[in-house]
């Protein structure tokens, strides 16, 4: 029997968001409405998935713990290793709070958790409850019910702070398994320094090395064996005093002594109290760079909960003092906060664009550490797919970005466009044919292992667009025509026939196996099928138009994008169907946006109101997303829609005018120009847009533009 699922049928008019309601940001503080346990429950629901699930299908994978801003601590509960972010609503214990989190099933550094009484390395979680649970921007608290312990956490960028409040009478112990993470843990230490202070590190992907200070004097730390596993024990004097246990940790990735530095700098002097206020002071002071007026509470809600989880990755790893370790190993210090590479096939598309305009000192220092990186390696660095660092590059440059060494970073993706490297796979033959061809595999499922040639064409062709941006602004006039030239690649993968994107052999022929409806990890497409990959020309969507007979044939084919049901294939990262359009990952993200070049700005209203209201704070607990937040892409996306403007093209300068959910929108840049966002009628339909009460023709305006601090006015049709 065909299945449709709840949102395949074409969606204008069907799912309106609520009404508008006045409210001044100023009733509330914005860290109240920011709820960093949005994100972590699980879709269970075969509607709302687009399948029947016959296992846990992937959350957004996010973590509710305290961290600041992109910081290097992220202190977090950890109810499963191997699991994502560590952390899934629907467990019912905790082992332990970790101190670095991204949500990619990697990092959960150096797990602790109070305990008292006898325990044993192999049987020490505690059950807990929501109920007494709480999660605020910079603080996380639980109670741990097999112990009575509440436990509380905060944060600085490079420190931790717990405190732990036990039953009266109890013996103060804090178990450090220091042989697990969601890495592989290759080596670990910990020893008592002083009385108070415990030092260590463990060596699990990265090696971090730990200074902690305690207001007990540490008794003894004792071993837990059992067969091959080895837990650690801190037992603490003074087992009558009520007073709770309290835990000042500092972390570097580079030495004992760094950590030690940085806890005496950010931490070592202040209450539990005021280092929360501190990092609720901090988050505020970022989320009131974007302020809301109107909508409904649950708008609100997921507005900033959302926007709050767009600035925690990429995470610091430079010392206060500015050392940091490179990518070869050695101990390095050039005068700039050093990163983590960004996940940059994800979040190219829209959230290095917010991290440009709202935390620009950030992006150029993330710049600085790619560069880096790619200094010492001869290539600039990639993530997972494609090579987009040449899109955030490009966008953050234009976007009036300076102090980084723009002519390095060029040159690097430069190399990385034209010698074949782990960075570009098959760069040769894209460059020789135009694409990159496909194995003709009989019977290719989900999981099979190939090239995701199809992909790799079209971001290939995108990335050179990216760099023949920079070629342009640095007059390098030669390579800026070969790398335009091969811009139009994507269009050497489209098949008339299909009227979709589909993989060729390498003699030139179509991969002959060929099903629209498919999904791949890496065969033809990565991580999609064919619907989810046929209209990614984000610099040519003109071009991309022309590849059909006509527009309207253009527009029936979008509109079938939408409308055709899901087959109801159950893989992971594909989860929350429109038609064929998956919102539960990232590679047709910019889709729904189509439609305005066909002169149907509407249409895309239509999807964009259903997505913003169905498939952000889903499910029974109504926290959940539909897919993988992947390091705030996905959140970002809603930050964006829901203010009316989205990068289209993130490698231009210019965002997409839709119709935003608030009546009133005032955003301050990273240069504190301050600009505002107006919407006029309650329709769905744009019926004109201004900006400094001068017409806007067509739907873009610029970056340049907006930091003249002036009003953007978006007027509707009138109609709801």
């Amino acid at each position: 029997m065909k299945r449709t699922n709840k949102f395949s049928l074409w969606p204008v008019g069907m799912f309106l968001l609520a009404g508008a309601v006045a409210c001044s940001p100023a009733q509330k503080r914005l860290t109240d409405y920011a709820n960093p346990l949005f994100g972590t429950t699980t879709l269970w629901d075969s509607v709302d998935i687009g399948y029947t699930p016959t296992h846990r299908t992937w959350g957004a994978e996010v973590f509710p713990g305290a961290s600041l801003p992109n910081a290097m601590v992220q202190v977090s509960p950890v109810t499963k290793f191997h699991s994502g972010s560590g952390y899934q609503y629907e467990d019912t214990v905790i082992y332990g709070f970790t101190h670095t989190n991204k949500g990619h099933w990697n990092l959960c550094h150096v797990p602790l958790l109070p305990v008292t009484g006898d325990v044993s390395p192999d049987d020490y979680c505690s059950p807990f409850s929501h109920d007494n649970e709480e999660a605020h921007p910079g603080y996380y608290r639980v109670l741990l019910e097999r112990y009575g312990i509440d436990a509380e956490v905060t944060a600085t960028l490079r420190c931790a702070y717990h405190r732990y409040t036990y039953p009266a009478g109890q013996e103060k112990k804090v178990l450090a398994d220091l042989s697990r993470s969601n890495e592989r843990v290759r080596d670990w230490h910990i020893a008592q320094e002083s009385e108070r202070v415990f030092t260590g590190f463990q060596h699990a992907g990265e090696k971090i090395y730990f200074y902690a200070v305690s207001n007990y004097d540490i008794k003894a730390i004792d071993s837990l064996r059992h067969e091959r596993r080895v837990a650690p024990v801190l037992c603490f004097a003074e087992k009558g005093k009520n007073v709770p246990l309290e835990l000042k940790i500092g972390f570097s990735f580079v030495s004992m002594e760094n950590a030690k530095e940085n806890l005496a700098k950010e931490m070592e002097a202040k209450s539990f109290a005021a280092v929360r206020t501190e990092a609720t002071g901090t988050w505020e002071g970022l989320l009131s760079k974007i302020q809301v007026w109107g909508g409904s509470e649950r708008q609100r809600t997921i507005f900033y909960s959302s926007l709050y989880r767009a600035f925690l990755w990429p995470a610091l790893r430079s010392d206060a003092n500015g050392d940091f370790t490179d990518v070869h190993g050695a101990v390095t210090n050039n005068g700039f906060r050093y990163y983590t590479d960004p996940s940059f096939w994800d979040d190219h598309r829209n959230k290095l664009v917010l991290l440009d305009m709202l935390s620009p000192s950030v992006a150029v220092d993330v710049i600085h550490s790619i560069t880096d990186r790619g200094g010492k390696t001869g290539f600039m660095p990639t993530f997972f797919h494609g090579d987009h660092a040449a899109v955030f590059v490009a966008g953050a440059y234009l976007r009036g970005l300076r102090g980084f060494d723009l002519d390095s970073a060029y040159h690097l993706l430069l190399r990385n466009a034209t010698i074949e490297s782990r960075s570009r796979p098959h760069l040769n033959e894209y460059m020789a044919k135009g694409y990159i061809s496909e194995p003709d595999i009989a019977q290719p499922n989900t999981e099979t292992v190939a090239r995701a040639g199809v992909t790799k064409t079209l971001e290939y062709a995108y990335d050179d667009y990216a760099v023949a941006l920079l070629a342009k602004a640095l007059n390098d006039d030669a390579s800026y025509a070969m790398l335009m030239r091969r811009t139009g690649n994507y269009k050497n993968l489209f098949d008339p026939a299909t009227g979709l994107m589909r993989g060729r052999l390498e003699n030139g022929e179509w991969v002959k196996n060929f099903d629209p409806y498919y999904p791949y990890y890496e065969y033809m497409y990565r991580e999609a099928t064919a619907w989810q990959s046929s209209f990614y020309a984000p610099h040519d969507t003109e071009g991309l138009i022309g590849l059909y007979s006509s527009r309207s044939e253009f527009e029936s084919k979008l509109d079938s994008l939408f409308t055709i049901p899901w087959k109801g294939y159950e893989a992971y990262n594909f989860s929350g169907f429109i038609g064929q359009y998956c919102h539960g990952n990232q590679p047709d993200h910019n889709f729904p946006y189509l439609y305005y070049f066909v002169g149907k700005q509407e249409k895309s209203q239509a999807i964009l109101d259903t997505l913003m209201n169905h498939f952000y704070g889903m499910g029974k607990e109504g926290l959940a997303l539909a897919g993988m937040d992947d390091a705030g892409e996905m959140s970002s996306w809603y930050v964006f829609n829901a203010i009316g403007l989205y990068p289209f093209s993130p490698a231009d300068e210019d965002y997409i005018v839709s119709v935003p959910l608030f009546d009133k929108v005032a955003v301050t840049l990273g240069d504190n120009s301050r600009f505002t966002i107006r919407k006029q009628n309650h329709g769905r339909k744009i019926a004109n847009i201004s900006y400094a009460e001068q017409k806007i023709n067509g739907w873009f305006i610029s970056h340049t533009a907006l930091t003249q601090g002036k009003e953007l006015l978006i007027t509707t049709d009138g109609a709801r």
